[in-house]
């Protein structure tokens, strides 16, 4: 099956499956944008996903299928999406052709750039546009995932009784989700993805992706050093790092973990960024959007914004969907937004997407 990227009609339900919770979320296209359906989350046992890889299918299968029958989710078709070593992603550039013409060849095109054997793996493309040093040339996307790695994810859905009929990748859907929520910003802004294993970092210049990187570390690091510091249980650590147990904790060492994980993750950052630079003549990213669970971490933001040297703002992804305050419960949504940039992303796409 071919990825959907970018493409923006029939609803589905975006179902964006991380290394400790699943979320789900469906949105209604209406006059004014768009409407939120539905909206859960559900939480996932340690080693269930390890490496973005499916570990223990059947928890999964019961997780997601407790899931969709708590929301009452009627759209059987879902929007999904991966990330990992078993995706890769290459800004390759090509002599101008249509599109018909880089689907015919984009094969033979990929072995140089994939190390992986072209059988094993699906592929997809974007034409990004001319190249602007080479007016002869053009730039493309190419994106592939194995094959293997997509079929555990499809099997999963199918036991739930559920059609994954977009398979996008974590980095587009965020930037999905920015885009739909965000008036375009010229020149280079990164938007950063952290979750509980790893992150998802996509460098757009005047709203095209140039960069993308996952980084394999997120925001368990908090949760190891609180746990370690204070010997605390998994679920202890998480409501500290989320500032829900403060009283009960010495305030001291919860800050110094806190700055030590922050300051960890900021460095991580900054290497790609710095490396971006580096390779790119497209100069510095000069704002950073933070999304994912851990964006939830006080502090955070402060921290990266010190240390990059660059504002940085938590990425509102429900900031333009309308909600039902009868429905929907403001201090829920509010609780849960930042786990759902990803999840929105997924929820904008349409049945007929590339």
């Amino acid at each position: 099956m071919a990825f959907g990227l970018f493409s923006k009609q029939d609803d589905l339900v975006g179902i964006d499956i991380g290394s400790s919770s699943v979320k789900l979320i469906q949105l209604r296209q209406v006059k004014e944008g768009y409407e939120l359906v539905h909206l859960g989350v559900a939480a996932l046992p340690p080693e269930t996903i390890v490496d973005h890889s499916v570990m223990d299918s059947v928890t999964l299968v019961d997780c997601l299928r407790g899931l969709v029958e708590n929301q009452k989710v009627k759209t059987k078709n879902v929007a999904t999406s991966v990330s990992g070593h078993s995706v890769i992603i290459r800004n390759i550039y090509l002599p101008n052709m249509t599109s018909d013409e880089v689907e015919a060849s984009i094969e033979w095109e990929a072995e140089q750039y994939i190390p992986f054997e072209i059988s094993e793996v699906n592929l997809d493309f974007q034409i990004l546009g001319p190249d602007s040093k080479d007016p002869a040339q053009m730039k493309v996307l190419l994106v592939a995932a194995k094959k293997e790695f997509i079929q555990d994810y499809l099997t999963v859905f199918g036991e739930c009784g559920l059609t994954p009929v977009v398979v996008d990748v974590d980095c587009f859907a965020l930037e999905n989700a920015y885009q739909l929520n965000y008036d375009p910003e010229n020149g280079l802004i990164a938007l950063v993805n952290v979750g509980a294993s790893s992150m998802n970092i996509n460098i757009l210049k005047d709203g095209v992706s140039v960069f993308t990187r996952d980084i394999q570390n997120g925001g368990n690091l908090f949760n190891e050093e609180l746990q370690k510091r204070l010997g605390l249980n998994g679920e202890e650590a998480e409501r500290v790092k989320l500032g829900e147990r403060t009283g009960e904790v010495d305030a001291a060492t919860v800050a110094e973990v806190l700055r030590y994980a922050s300051e960890t993750l900021a460095q991580e950052i900054q290497r790609s960024l710095d490396f971006f630079a580096a390779t790119s003549t497209d100069g510095k990213a000069g704002k950073l959007y933070l999304a994912g669970g851990v964006s939830r971490t006080a502090g955070l933001d402060s921290v990266l914004g010190r240390q990059l040297g660059i504002p940085v703002e938590i990425l509102n992804p429900f900031r333009r969907i309308t909600m039902d305050e009868n429905r929907f419960d403001p201090a829920f949504v509010e609780a849960v937004r930042p786990l759902f940039a990803v999840g929105v992303g997924l929820a904008t796409r349409r049945v007929g997407d590339k």
